[in-house]
C-alpha cells in the first residue's frame, strides 16, 4: 500500500514538472491580448510582480505564473523602469524586455515653416503627455523661460519635427526650438555673401520670415530675395504683403483691403522704409540660405500667377502689366 501511494505521488510529481516545463517552453510564445499598438504607463517604483498584476487586471495576459518563474531564470526581467511605453501586439516577454531597456515611447511636435510664435503655441498647447506651463501665451514670461537675450521671440524657433516623451515640459521643446534657430542663423551668417545689406544676422533672419511667407516654392526664395535686396539696396520701400497682414494682427480677416496697405504699422513695408522691426515668422532653413545667399537679378517687382508662382519684372511698367495680367485677368 505504502509502494503504491509513493508510486502515485512520483508520478504526479513527473506529470507536474512536465506540465512545468511545458508552460515555460510555452510561455515566451504567450502574447499580449492586444489586436493594435497601445500606450501604457508603468509607475515609478512598481515591480514586475505588480507590473503583471495590472496587465491581468487590463485582460492583456491571463496568468502572471510563467512570467514569474521566467523572471526567477532571468532576473534581468525584474528590471523595471518607469515610463510611458508602447505595448505592440506580440509576445508579452518582448514587451517586457522592451520596459526593461527604458525604450520609452516618443511622441512628436512639429513646428512647420513659416507659423508665427502663437501659431506654435496652439499646437504645443494641444500635445498630449506634456506638463504644460501657465504662462505658455505669455510671451515676456517664455522668453525668461527659455533665457531669450532677444527682443522678441519671434522667428527664433526652428521649424523641424521634434521628439519628446511623457511628462517633458512644453518649455523644453521651445528651448531646443530657440537653440537649434541661433546655431541655424549663427552657421549661416558665417557663410554670407559678401556686402549684403544687413546690419546684423537678426535684419537677415527678418528678411528670411519675410521670403518665407512670400513663397511656397523653394526653388523661389533666392529669387525672391534678390528683389528685396535690391530694393534695400535702392532705398525703395519693400512694400510685401505679409508683413502688413503680420502688423494687422487680429485685425486681419483673410482679405488684405487698399486701406490696409496705408494703415501706419511698424510692419507696413508699404509705409515704413527699410526692414519691419521683427521677423513675422519663423523661417525654414531655406529662406534663411536664400536671404544670405541670394541670387543676383535685376528684379525689383514680382507678382503671384495665380499657381503658386510668381512673375518677376525688372521695370515698373512691365510689373504693371504682369498685375493686369495675372491679377486684374485684363
Amino acid at each position: 500500500m505504502l509502494k503504491k501511494i509513493f508510486l502515485t505521488f512520483f508520478v504526479a510529481c513527473i506529470v507536474a514538472i512536465m506540465a512545468v516545463n511545458w508552460q515555460l517552453k510555452q510561455y515566451p510564445l504567450q502574447t499580449l491580448s492586444i489586436e493594435q499598438s497601445r500606450l501604457f504607463l508603468v509607475q515609478s517604483g512598481i515591480g514586475l510582480k505588480q507590473l503583471c498584476q495590472q496587465w491581468r487586471i487590463n485582460q492583456l495576459i491571463e496568468s502572471c505564473f510563467g512570467l514569474e518563474v521566467m523572471a526567477k531564470l532571468d532576473p534581468s526581467l525584474t528590471d523595471i523602469k518607469a515610463g510611458m511605453y508602447q505595448l505592440n501586439p506580440g509576445t508579452v516577454l518582448s514587451n517586457v524586455q522592451k520596459i526593461n531597456r527604458g525604450e520609452v515611447h516618443l511622441f512628436s511636435f512639429t513646428i512647420i515653416e513659416g507659423q508665427t510664435f502663437y501659431q506654435v503655441i496652439d499646437n504645443l498647447a494641444s500635445l498630449p503627455f506634456i506638463q504644460r506651463s501657465t504662462y505658455i501665451y505669455d510671451k515676456d514670461k517664455v522668453q525668461k523661460a527659455l533665457n531669450f537675450t532677444g527682443e522678441n521671440i519671434e522667428g527664433w524657433l526652428y521649424p523641424d519635427t521634434y521628439f519628446y516623451t511623457a511628462n517633458d515640459t512644453d518649455i523644453s521643446l521651445l528651448k531646443r526650438a530657440s537653440l537649434k534657430m541661433q546655431q541655424a542663423l549663427k552657421e549661416a551668417w558665417q557663410q554670407r555673401q559678401a556686402d549684403l545689406p544687413y546690419q546684423s544676422a537678426y535684419e537677415a533672419l527678418i528678411m528670411a520670415s519675410i521670403i518665407e511667407k512670400e513663397t511656397g516654392i523653394a526653388e523661389e526664395r533666392p529669387l525672391i530675395a534678390s528683389v528685396f535686396i535690391n530694393r534695400l539696396r535702392k532705398k525703395m520701400r519693400l512694400q510685401t504683403d505679409p508683413t502688413v497682414i503680420y502688423g494687422l494682427g487680429d485685425d486681419y480677416k483673410g482679405d488684405i483691403k487698399r486701406s490696409h496697405l496705408r494703415q501706419p504699422t511698424p510692419y507696413n513695408t508699404y509705409v515704413i522704409k527699410g526692414l519691419p522691426p521683427t521677423p513675422i515668422a519663423n523661417p525654414s532653413q531655406k529662406a534663411i540660405e536664400a536671404a544670405l545667399d541670394p541670387l543676383q537679378s535685376d528684379y525689383y517687382y514680382f507678382v503671384a500667377k495665380g499657381d503658386g508662382s510668381h512673375q518677376f519684372s525688372k521695370t515698373l511698367d512691365a510689373h504693371n502689366a504682369a498685375v493686369r495680367r495675372y491679377q486684374l485677368k485684363k
